[in-house]
């Protein structure tokens, strides 16, 4: 196929390679940023408009709502060069609200829209392990799933309304923070109490608190390695998302709301742009101790 791919960040770089690697033809936008790697593998275009143009399958990876609504209908944004029986695929993590009302705006293009958030981090992206979160119909799924497969393993279409994707990966993001802080508390009062958080985090690994953010996350907190896989910032902007929805839906997400005030104490420390298993950081203020 021909993809155009928007969004070259830490995830949408690997991302993209294994589309390529795939064997599809993929144009994306000019950027400084782009490395000579990326000029080399793929097809550098203009702007958004003319990758829209050269395309049949669009994907968008963004950071944030506000970001997905300029490309697509922003005064450069793709919207124009859009033609029936093109497909837009949506794979930032942004708010299923909104999500509804740009697939309807595409539609009317004569377009099919797909919302597919992804969970798996820098890591899944660079492995081709992602979880990727589909909502849309069914035709357009089984159109896209050939590209899902050479980027992602766990591949699920939610349901076949666009914003089902957002919505699990929202709910995926309230299990990923609120583990990230349970493992930190856990680590934190295992060190303060004397014991080596490593040989913890080891025994913990071979009973029921065994996680891939034990084993991932955990390791981080212990090695103080918190380059971004996922930064704080994003995680933060998925929690809003959460809460608003919460509000909403008229309920309430109590400890969702405790890991976004933790997440806050690390923006107000400087740490937005570590890894959100640096929400370990908070904690130890909080306990007066390092893991």
């Amino acid at each position: 196929m021909k993809i155009g791919f928007i969004g070259l960040g830490i995830m949408g770089r690997p991302m993209a390679s294994h589309l390529k690697a795939a064997g599809h033809e993929v144009f994306i936008p000019e950027r400084a940023s782009l490395t000579q790697e990326l000029r080399d593998a793929m097809t550098v275009l203009p702007d958004a408009a003319a990758v829209a143009e050269a395309a049949e399958v669009v994907i968008l990876m963004l950071p944030d709502t506000p970001d997905v609504q300029a490309v697509l209908f922003g005064p450069k944004g793709i919207e124009p060069a859009l033609r029936k029986g093109q497909l837009v695929i949506d794979m930032s993590s942004i708010s299923p609200t909104e999500t509804k009302g740009f697939a309807e705006r595409v539609g009317r293009k004569g377009c099919d829209y797909l919302d597919a958030p992804v969970s798996g981090g820098e890591v899944g992206a660079k492995q081709a392990s992602l979880t990727i979160m589909v909502g849309g119909p069914e035709a357009a799924f089984q159109r896209a799933l050939p590209l899902f497969q050479a980027m992602g393993k766990n591949i699920t279409l939610v349901g076949e309304s666009n914003g089902a994707g957002q919505t699990c990966k929202v709910a995926n993001q309230i299990v990923v923070a609120l583990t990230i802080e349970a493992v930190a508390e856990a680590l934190v009062f295992a060190s303060k109490a004397g014991a080596d958080p490593a040989k913890v985090r080891q025994a913990l690994m071979g009973g029921l608190a065994t996680s891939r953010i034990l084993e991932l996350h955990g390791e981080r907190m212990i090695k103080r390695t918190f380059d971004p896989g996922f930064r704080i910032r994003l995680h933060q902007k998925d929690l809003n998302l959460a809460l608003q929805s919460a509000k909403d839906l008229g309920m309430a997400l109590p400890h969702t709301a405790s890991a976004q005030q933790l997440f806050s104490a690390c923006v107000a420390e400087g740490h937005a742009d570590l890894d959100h298993s640096a929400m370990v950081h908070a904690l130890e203020n909080l306990a007066a101790h390092k893991v």
